[in-house]
């Protein structure tokens, strides 16, 4: 079992007579099960086209009704890539994975707000996307260093989501899905939402968990796994304590008013029963260790 996306999901990438679209797109077919995965492609007027067998529409709905996919990724520009989840949205998809970077925040705004009584989940933007190992991978994430597990990964930072798999992998410890939910200060599924897949899913054994300096979400998180979850958890915040007001990596990443810095984020989730890191290299050891006992 899976947590989102396994490989009976029928994709669909919006933007994707792009460079940037065509580039992945060709990575995710590759993949596992990604020829049978990657069903359309969605680029207005453009209609008629096909690329790596996959054939191109002129919308998203045209798209789901023509191929029965229900999950978008989106490589759209920036300008424009609020409005391509507003269509996807309003096509009444399961998922939507935006890995856009810069989408202006008053653009994303008026699409959560569009999106309050919808069903669609969004992942993103600006984020590397998810996989399920062996089966299926939807964004921008290295397929190779994955392997199937038992070990859920959860993060704000791309990076560090190669990270923690990358330990994971090279001590033997595979993973059962792996989402990055992106930095932006406006964006779809929280930490919370994916530790409660991954708290229900029973080929989740554990979680690595990491987080940014800005906001509050991985507090609230935190105490949401204190009284729910029942499977360790390993927790790690990217970033130094910056001064208040300063940005530091993600949109997100900005400190106010003395909230939301590393040290502060680690104490909360260290009370809360998370076992915490302050060194990135040792998320896959410290997991090796709570798993052996």
């Amino acid at each position: 079992m899976s947590i989102l996306i396994d490989k009976n999901t029928r994709v669909m990438t919006q933007g994707m007579t792009g460079k940037v679209g065509q580039f992945h797109t060709t990575n995710c077919i590759a993949y596992a099960n990604g020829k049978n995965c990657f069903v359309a492609g969605v680029t207005p007027n453009k209609g008629g086209q096909n690329f790596e067998g996959v054939p191109v529409y002129n919308s998203v709905l045209e798209a789901k009704q023509q191929t029965g996919a229900t999950v978008s990724v989106i490589y759209v520009p920036p300008p424009y890539a609020a409005a391509a989840i507003d269509e996807a949205v309003e096509a009444d998809l399961d998922l939507v994975i935006c890995i856009t970077e810069g989408i202006p925040v008053h653009d994303m705004l008026k699409t959560r707000y569009k999106m309050k009584g919808k069903r669609t989940l969004l992942i993103g933007p600006n984020c590397p996307g998810l996989i399920t190992p062996d089966e299926i991978k939807i964004g921008i994430m290295p397929g190779h260093i994955h392997r199937k597990g038992r070990i859920g990964v959860v993060s704000r930072s791309g990076t560090l989501t190669y990270e923690a798999v990358g330990q994971l992998s090279a001590l033997g410890l595979g993973q059962s899905s792996c989402v990055g939910i992106g930095g932006d200060p406006i964006n779809g599924m929280k930490h919370i939402d994916v530790l409660k897949l991954f708290n229900d899913d029973p080929d989740t054994d554990a979680v690595i968990m990491v987080g940014e300096i800005g906001g509050s979400d991985e507090e609230e998180c935190a105490r949401w796994i204190k009284d729910n979850m029942k499977k360790p958890v390993v927790g790690f915040i990217a970033g130094v304590t910056a001064p208040p007001g300063k940005r530091m990596g993600h949109a997100g990443a900005i400190i106010s008013g003395g909230q939301g810095g590393a040290d502060t984020k680690l104490e909360v989730m260290e009370e809360c029963g998370i076992h915490i890191i302050r060194n990135p290299a040792e998320m896959g050891r410290l997991m090796q260790k709570i798993l052996n006992g």
